[in-house]
């Protein structure tokens, strides 16, 4: 069962000297604060970014798989022009970047599972304003709050411009 507790704060970006930052987006675009929140945590570290986003299945269809629920192609097109502009941002700054673009159902445990497996040490997404959080997590716009409680590295959300 989830609990209610509220995930620890991260620790102060300014302390932090991450090896590798995950730039992580459920799907919506990635603002200019975000990529420069996730860019000063690497230029203090090890100058390394992963952008990954998410390109949402909408479910299933009496739990089979349903090629009408996956992404179309303008939301591949989409998601792809998102993580297009974040690394050509990133790589101005002279970063070392890759990235990333992958279908799922589930943001939270694909986004959480992608940092674990590249050993990041951070995560930074761009966040809506916390909503009541039994409103919340019927909300896909608040799925970065989720991978907070989720994730066992630094989760930084930048919300506003």
């Amino acid at each position: 069962m989830p609990s209610l507790r509220r995930p620890p704060e991260p620790p102060d970006p300014a302390t932090l000297r991450a090896r590798l930052v995950l730039l992580a987006s459920e799907g919506r675009e990635i603002p200019p604060a975000a990529v420069d929140f996730a860019a000063g945590l690497a230029e203090r570290g090890g100058r390394a970014v992963h952008v990954f986003t998410v390109a949402r299945v909408w479910g299933t269809s009496f739990g089979m798989p349903n090629p009408g629920l996956l992404p179309n192609r303008r939301e591949w097109d989409d998601q792809r022009a998102i993580v297009d502009k974040a690394v050509e941002a990133l790589r101005r700054r002279g970063l070392d970047v890759t990235a990333q673009v992958l279908a799922t159902r589930k943001a939270t445990k694909r986004i959480v599972g992608e940092a674990e497996r590249l050993g990041c040490d951070a995560i930074v997404m761009a966040a809506d304003p916390p909503r009541n959080r039994f409103v919340a997590d019927l909300m896909w716009s608040q799925e970065p709050y989720r991978v907070r409680r989720r994730s066992p590295v630094p989760v930084y959300l930048v919300t506003g411009d």
